[in-house]
């Protein structure tokens, strides 16, 4: 393998996951940093003109969890190969890949004080189960990501429960008391009050987004598993020679777009306009509805993978690099900064803003820290998250600063 391949390799990967940081970020920002259903007020001050309805439509269609999707299909990469590497280096690698879950979550409760939808602290618990599946045969392993993206996990979540909530009271809904008074502290609570609702109750109400009917955990999880299995077949490694298999799967998207779509409305036409997530039905299109995200965020791998082999535009998507590898960082900063101009401890925007001005502000957002970004990493090996995550998984002080800068 040549230097050039090899850089490309990582590049690509690391422009994928400033891309699908960018997209979180939009998402975030568009939903108030809020992660949970809103009153209706908010709703009606989101959508004041038409397009805050398409801005709306670009996220549901695009952007609402097709982007969370590929940040965990490259946390999934991102374990094998550090697994693959890990005989080059001292010790058994599965003990340090453990540490390092364990400082993740650290990592992601801090970062989930100031916004109880923190994936990080997810991350880390699934991230150790990754540890069963490194050595499992790839048959296997494709075979278990189609039980997880077909649902198995919300359909044995909705026989144990019927629908119930796991963790809280009621359902997640803007309706609920408990809905009610968390959005009541965003906007008049303290830094403190928000802190104080999130440290326990947020973690309660992530759990059952992640594990109850929604099933998010189990999505992530699968893509978890696609990561190890894309690095396995080294696909980045040989991405311009892997034409025909970005042809194929691009195909597939489209069929598997075409199924999820029909699932989805057969199912929830058998309901009524007012759905409720307590029978067969919901379930069945709830998974429909995850069959079409997963096909938007395949088909948005491929276009990725497609536009990057040309020398013409890969120009253009190298400017996501520097984000992306500073993309735990980034990640922290942007929910501080958004919660800051959202809350009450902060700005106190939360509710009151169209979309359009959300959007405007998101890509703001975004071209401010990729800046900071491309400027950062001209003058430092690491982002800061990332260099205390390095050292503190390996006891070494890394080298920080760059010779000369």
């Amino acid at each position: 393998m040549t230097a050039i391949q090899k850089s490309s390799r990582i590049d690509i990967i690391d422009a994928l996951r400033g891309f699908a940081l960018a997209g979180i970020v939009i998402v975030h920002m568009v939903e108030n940093y809020v992660a949970a259903p809103v009153p209706e007020a908010a709703v009606e001050a989101a959508h004041q003109g038409v397009f805050d309805y398409v801005i709306d439509g670009i996220v549901l269609i695009l952007l609402r969890g097709k982007f969370f999707a590929l940040f965990s299909f490259l946390f999934g990469l991102s374990f094998f190969i550090q697994m693959h590497k890990a005989p080059q280096k001292k010790g058994d690698y599965r003990y340090r890949f453990l540490w390092r879950m364990i400082l993740l979550m650290c990592i992601g409760y801090l970062h989930s004080l100031f916004y109880r939808g923190d994936i990080l602290t997810i991350y880390a618990m699934l991230g150790v189960f990754l540890l069963f599946f490194y050595r499992v045969r790839s048959t296997w392993i494709l075979a278990i990501v189609a039980i997880l993206f077909l649902g198995a996990g919300r359909f044995i979540t909705f026989t144990l429960t019927n629908g119930q909530s796991l963790f809280l009271l009621g359902e997640l809904t803007a309706e609920n008391p408990l809905m009610i008074q968390y959005y009541d502290v965003l906007k008049e609570g303290s830094i403190w009050e928000v802190f104080q609702t999130n440290a326990w109750e947020g973690h309660l109400m992530k759990l059952d987004f992640q594990l109850g009917i929604f099933s998010r955990a189990y999505l992530t999880f699968g893509f978890f598993l696609l990561g190890l299995y894309t690095g396995r077949i080294e696909f980045f490694k040989n991405f311009t020679q892997r034409k025909k298999i970005t042809r194929d799967l691009l195909w597939a998207s489209l069929i598997l777009f075409c199924v999820g779509v029909f699932i989805t409305v057969g199912s929830f036409a058998q309901i009524g306009p007012e759905p409720k997530f307590d029978n067969w039905y919901a379930m069945i299109g709830l998974t429909g509805f995850d069959l079409v995200n997963i096909a938007i965020t395949l088909a948005l791998l491929c276009l990725f993978v497609i536009v990057y082999r040309s020398e013409r535009w890969r120009k253009y998507l190298d400017i996501f690099k520097a984000y992306g590898r500073t993309a735990l960082s980034n990640y922290v900063l942007q929910s501080i900064l958004g919660t800051f101009f959202f809350y009450g401890w902060g700005l106190g925007f939360i509710g009151t803003l169209s979309n359009t001005y959300v959007f405007i502000a998101a890509l703001l957002l975004i071209v401010f820290q990729m800046g900071i970004s491309i400027w950062w990493m001209k003058r430092f090996y690491y982002g800061p998250l990332e260099w205390i995550w390095r050292s503190f998984t390996y006891f070494t002080v890394y080298p920080f600063r760059r010779n000369g800068a």
